[in-house]
């Protein structure tokens, strides 16, 4: 039976030394959502936060196959904590569940180069502005289907205020590219970074991003970076974070019917 507990020192223990900012924000009770196999004596648990799930202790079939269903999603990546998880996730999800790779940077407070980062701002084309997300952008952020990952965790600009912070590249006004974060926790953010396909490789999500770490820093925040491809790998070092490790995800899809019932 799954159950759906608050954060505590007991349960954290199933989740120790993961250095995972997302976790943390479960923890310090900001967001995310946080579920174990046993109100008695858990062995597993698993968080829920935005369109990630992290899968940690024993590996439980009851968790695997209620995170869909319990996020109310049609997609969710699965991040177990070990791999005896990857076998019981890709024997119940089968052609659903896409392995992926992922990549992790190391936690350092001290390395970033603002002069550096100064510079990559300054490189913003002609014809941009950037603007840090304030309730107007907020609200226009989280009508765009493209960039509503850069505050959709955040339940008003309220909250997006205090455990958020963004910066966004405007053309004739309009978003079109940006930096924001995806999750927030007590003294940092985990980023999310992207721009609309016609404005890529013009150096408007490195000017963005570095334009947030340098806020970030100045308020005494960690900006946190974990990528999903070589292009982020390739931004977070131009950045100068230091690349820690891979690891493996999968991204499942909820299976769809067609008109006659049949799973497609």
């Amino acid at each position: 039976m799954i159950n759906k507990t608050t954060p505590s020192p007991q349960l954290a223990v199933l989740f120790q030394h993961w250095e995972e900012t997302m976790i943390y924000s479960c923890f310090q009770g900001i967001m995310g959502e946080l579920y174990i196999d046993s109100l008695k004596i858990p062995k597993s648990a698993m968080i829920l936060l935005g369109d990630f799930c992290f899968l940690s202790g024993n590996p439980s079939t009851a968790l695997v196959s209620s995170a869909l269903e319990i996020s109310g999603k049609d997609f969710l990546i699965l991040v177990p904590r070990t791999s005896d998880w990857h076998g019981l996730i890709t024997e119940y999800y089968s052609s659903n569940a896409k392995r992926c790779t992922r990549y992790a940077f190391k936690k350092e407070p001290n390395i970033f180069d603002q002069a550096h980062l100064e510079h990559l701002v300054a490189a913003l084309p002609d014809g941009y502005h950037l603007h840090t997300i304030d309730q107007r952008l907020f609200e226009i952020c989280r009508q765009s289907e493209w960039c509503q990952d850069f505050v959709a965790q955040y339940t008003d600009y309220n909250m997006f205020e205090k455990y958020g912070l963004g910066i966004v590249a405007l053309k004739d006004g309009k978003p079109v590219s940006g930096a924001s974060s995806y999750s927030g926790y007590l003294n940092g953010i985990e980023i999310e970074v992207d721009t609309l396909k016609a404005y890529r490789r013009k150096g408007l999500a490195a000017a963005c991003a570095a334009k947030l770490i340098l806020k970030c820093l100045k308020r005494g925040w960690y900006p946190s970076w974990d990528a999903q491809n070589p292009w982020s790998v390739a931004l977070a070092k131009k950045l100068g974070y230091h690349f820690d490790h891979e690891y493996i995800v999968y991204e499942i899809v909820r299976n769809k019917k067609n008109k006659e019932g049949d799973l497609q």
